[in-house]
């Protein structure tokens, strides 16, 4: 299986940028579905930012899922 790296930068309320990677199977293309696993890990931070759209959004990369990540996953 491969996955797309979508590398994700926001800027918080404070003005400092946060970055993280979405990885969405490589298949899914549909950008408001990439966008809404990103704002689901936003929900579990503790911090306000200004959104999330194709801008700060990118793929980076595709790459094969590596054991971590299907533990990571599967929880």
């Amino acid at each position: 299986m491969k996955v797309a790296v979508r590398d994700t930068y926001v800027k918080k309320k404070s003005g400092e940028i946060m970055h993280f990677d979405i990885l969405v199977p490589d298949e899914l293309k549909e950008p408001q579905t990439v966008f809404n696993f990103g704002l689901e890990y936003l929900k579990t931070k503790p911090l306000q930012t200004q959104g999330l759209t194709s801008k700060e959004c990118q793929l980076c990369h595709i790459e094969e899922v590596t054991i971590e990540m299907i533990q990571s996953i599967n929880g």
